[in-house]
């Protein structure tokens, strides 16, 4: 197991203290930004009728980097 460094440690604590510093306003604007999803981004919304109709849709049409599809277990 990878131990911490106190130091890169003690920097994201800093860094934390003074992000908090900021106005609320400022820290949401920000805070979020739009990530491109290929095919999620072509329609407005979708609807399925079961989940396993959903999981299905998932895994024939969304690339696996966006973290849609199943994940399979290793060892059971």
């Amino acid at each position: 197991m990878k131990q911490s460094d106190p130091q890169a440690d003690e920097a994201f604590c800093e860094q934390c203290c003074r992000q908090m510093e900021r106005p609320l306003e400022e820290r949401i604007k920000y805070g979020f930004f739009h990530v491109y999803k290929p095919v999620l981004d072509y329609a407005p919304r979708r609807s399925f009728n079961s989940t396993a109709e959903y999981r299905a849709w998932c895994e024939a049409n969304l690339p696996e980097y966006l973290g849609c599809n199943r994940v399979l277990a290793f060892g059971i």
